[in-house]
């Protein structure tokens, strides 16, 4: 074993009173650093076993902190003082860290009167004569100690101490010359743990309030800068520490619950959050329990990864978590409630329904309530139910909402959100909890499951279950196939049982199921994909293989797997945290940022900032690697320019809505060209039942309204004295607007626009210019128009009957003048 025992070198005392203060990994020198309270610093050799004594504080140290590019480190020392030295240990600088100037960066008064006579808001005048809030002294359990924080660039470093005067909590900020820059304002409650954003913006710490727990931020000017509050009662637990990950976008918070009874261990809990549009969200949380060998002793981002977390407990057991980002959005096509997209905050799941409104999170159409936080939610497989969903929380507890027929008790669970009605009365339909389940697993296999041990569930078309859990072996993970138990009058929660297991040698990074092959993937840590025919007597893991026979192995692992046909077979799409896109082990594009499938249809977002639309149904790998490599014209019904950042979060089945998200966190919707127009030809062909929706869709989205009759013009040409007759009079009932016919005459032309203006809908990909086949087009449509409106109301449409004598060619002009003297 590569270690040294600190001990047996005489630098910690025998009878273990001794504590290390500091640890932090050379790579240069091949060493790690380690400081110790009786104030030595030491370079341990873990190849050669070797230790040796750089230095040592006479008074002792508190703290050791390494700047982030380790060319500083800093020491706090047992008599409150900083000392600032090279990565050759040489001082630079030495200086007291409890001083009463505020700092190089104080607020100037620009001499705008006293304070009584200064406006105050909305406080009103009595705040001019407020007292000044008391701070009271650091929480009983603060163990005192100052905190460093060095911010990204190690330009500045914050030192979080308890001020000798009050007891209480101070932050100062200094630069690489410790020259003192700001002193945060008094903050009551403030506790130990600190963390500098690495993007440098702001601090995060905690404040205890009279009423609840937060999380504050700090400016580096000393300022408070929003919060937000932790799902625990005032006094209920402690935090012990705070972490940003790498690219600042995710909070770690460490969290113990106080001691009430000496006998019992605290709980420990891990909890990540992010933020958008201004809106912190709980998304995962690791409940440890209280056994000793569960407990805490380190938790660290790695450096490299942004979301690779890991964790270190009392009994040796080392956890690594690898988290990536996934779009929860139900899965088929033709159900109502298939444009659903759902959120995790906390114990609360963020339900939008974007056929009903497009609202960015956190406003919603509804919001279900669960009994503790969520960790992963799931929307079933089946394209008739896709609307209902699973939701699987910290204490291994599967919550089902189901859409159906309406009950007459109203479910608690179930609260509707900001654009789900009016406050008197749903304007959509809510699912209700059917039933709560427990996944015990760890009772059938004897071993005990670490937090967040079951992953990737999914809700397979049978009303089964498939999770993934990890074997004791590191590189072995297990498919568990689980089923509903048979229903027991007045048990509110019963446990799945385990249908099968399956031993996967390999780690499982992702799974996923097609809702219309119900066909189930499994993507291991080395690439291989591996096939799950759940449907069989006794269901198998098989390699997934390509047409040719060769099995698929994705050359890096990827964050995002969807399954969908090309050209007949089907296919694993991957995508990577580096923006590579795979079909099965071919990558096709480096630039793919997200994308998503519908019908026939592949969408995708690239570094470009544009959003292109490829139709799969007669195509081919190389043809689509082709497609995105090439630089399309502006003008194509392909691409389509969209802002900067922009990633898709869902489509719109039976619409032409793409919804996109930008980094910020808002929404917008754009309508693709290649999506319009397959989707209005799917509207055409159903003949006149969507007549008028189909033609405000067309003047809305600019389609030129020559469609109308080039999409399908044989079978006008063929029916016209019997079917086309008839559907001209229900075309122009529908409409019912003369303006709308009006603009429907101005637009006609003789040209064939299937074939010059939208050539994709005949199959041909080049556009040009074509005169009709039927040069007599245009004619053709004014007279037979005319004639219908003429029989339906002449005096109603009398404007559009002179329109379509002008529009003939040539003009009829004689008789619509004709027309307009016998109005007289």
């Amino acid at each position: 074993a590569r270690e040294i025992s600190l001990i047996a070198e005489g630098f910690l005392p025998e009878d273990g009173s001794g504590c290390i203060v500091g640890l932090e990994e050379l790579p240069e020198q091949e060493c790690v650093c380690v400081a110790t309270a009786a104030g030595d610093i030491l370079l341990c050799n873990l190849s050669t076993k070797e230790v040796e004594c750089v230095g040592t504080v006479d008074s002792g140290l508190s703290t050791m902190s390494w700047s982030p590019d380790q060319e500083l480190v800093l020491l706090v020392t047992g008599q409150q003082t900083l000392i600032m030295m090279t990565r050759d240990f040489e001082p630079i600088t030495e200086k007291q860290f409890h001083q009463n100037d505020f700092g190089e960066e104080k607020l100037v008064a620009l001499g705008w009167g006293k304070k009584e006579t200064q406006f105050h808001g909305s406080e009103g005048k009595q705040a001019a004569h407020r007292k000044q809030t008391e701070v009271l002294p650091a929480s009983a359990w603060d163990d005192r100690r100052p905190r460093v924080a060095w911010r990204g660039d190690g330009q500045f470093v914050a030192v979080s101490a308890v001020c000798p005067e009050t007891g209480a909590r101070k932050i100062r900020v200094w630069n690489r010359e410790l020259v003192l820059q700001s002193t945060s304002e008094p903050v009551p409650g403030l506790e130990q743990a600190l963390a500098w954003k690495p993007s440098g913006s702001l601090m995060a710490s905690t404040q205890e309030k009279p009423n609840r727990h937060d999380v504050v931020f700090l400016e580096k000017n000393g300022l408070l800068h929003g919060e937000f509050t932790l799902p625990f009662q005032k006094g209920q637990v402690k935090v012990n520490e705070l972490l940003w990950n790498a690219d600042s976008t995710i909070l770690a918070i460490w969290l113990e619950d106080l001691k009430k009874d000496e006998n019992c261990n605290p709980n420990c809990y891990v909890q990540l959050w992010t933020t958008g549009n201004y809106h912190w969200y709980l998304k995962q949380s690791l409940h440890f329990g209280n056994l000793e060998k569960n407990r805490l002793v380190s938790l660290l981002w790695d450096p490299i990864i942004p979301y690779r977390l890991h964790i270190l407990c009392q009994g040796w057991h080392y956890l690594s978590y690898d988290w990536h980002w996934t779009t929860n959005h139900g899965m088929g096509e033709s159900s109502q409630h298939v444009a659903n997209v759902a959120v995790i905050d906390g114990d609360k799941v963020l339900v939008t329904a974007f056929q009903h409104a497009v609202v960015p999170p956190p406003m919603c159409t509804y919001q279900l309530q669960v009994t503790q936080a969520v960790n992963q939610i799931v929307f079933h497989t089946d394209p008739k139910h896709s609307g209902d969903l699973a939701v699987l929380d910290a204490g291994n507890r599967i919550t089902l909402y189901r859409y159906g027929e309406r009950i007459l008790q109203c479910d608690s669970t179930v609260r509707l959100g900001a654009v789900g009605g009016n406050g008197f009365k749903a304007a959509v339909e809510t699912p209700s909890l059917d039933k709560t389940y427990r996944v015990d697993v760890s009772s059938i296999t004897g071993e005990a499951m670490s937090p967040l041990g079951l992953r990737f569930l999914t809700w397979l078309p049978d009303d089964s279950f498939l999770v993934v859990g990890q074997e004791q072996h590191a590189a072995q993970s297990v498919l568990y196939h689980l089923t509903a138990p048979p229903h027991v009058a007045g048990a509110e929660e019963q446990c799945l049982d385990l249908r099968l297991s399956v031993s996967v040698e390999g780690e499982v990074i992702s799974l996923c199921c097609s809702p219309v092959t119900r066909t189930v993937a499994l993507q291991l840590a080395d690439g291989q994909v591996l096939k799950y025919l759940w449907e069989a007597s006794t269901p198998v893991l098989e390699p997934w293989q390509t047409r040719s026979g060769s099995a698929v192995r994705f050359p890096y692992p990827c964050v995002q797997t969807s399954l969908t046909r090309i050209n007949g077979e089907e296919v694993i799409l991957g995508l990577t945290d580096r923006c590579r896109f795979f079909i099965n082990d071919t990558e096709v594009a480096s630039n793919i940022t997200s994308f998503a499938t519908y019908n026939e249809f592949l969408l995708v977002t690239t570094n470009s900032h544009t959003c292109q639309c490829f139709s799969l149904k007669d195509t081919t790998v190389k043809a689509l690697q082709s497609g995105l490599s090439s630089a399309a014209v502006p003008s194509s019904e392909v691409v389509r320019n969209v802002e900067r950042g922009s990633r898709i979060v869902t489509l719109v089945p039976q619409d032409t809505k793409v919804v996109l998200q930008m980094p910020r966190g808002n929404l917008e919707t754009i309508h693709h060209r290649a999506l319009v127009l397959a989707q209005i030809q799917k509207w055409l062909n159903r003949q006149v039942a969507l007549v008028h929706y189909t033609f405000q869709c067309m003047r809305k989205l600019r389609i030129n309204l020559n469609l109308l009759y080039d999409h399908n013009p044989k079978a006008i040409i063929f029916c016209l004295f019997q079917v086309f007759l008839e559907n001209v009079e229900t075309f122009i009932k529908q409409i019912d607007s003369v303006n709308y016919i009006n603009l429907f005459f101005t637009e006609l032309k003789e040209e064939d626009f299937t074939k010059s203006m939208y050539p994709s809908l005949n199959g041909s990909g080049n556009a040009q210019p074509q005169q009709h086949s039927d040069p007599k087009k245009v004619n053709l449509i004014c007279d037979v128009m005319r004639a219908a409106m003429e029989r339906i109301d002449p005096h109603k449409y009398c404007l559009s009957i002179l329109t379509a004598y002008v529009k003939k060619s040539p003009p009829e002009l004689e008789t619509a003048l004709q027309k307009v003297h016998g109005l007289r």
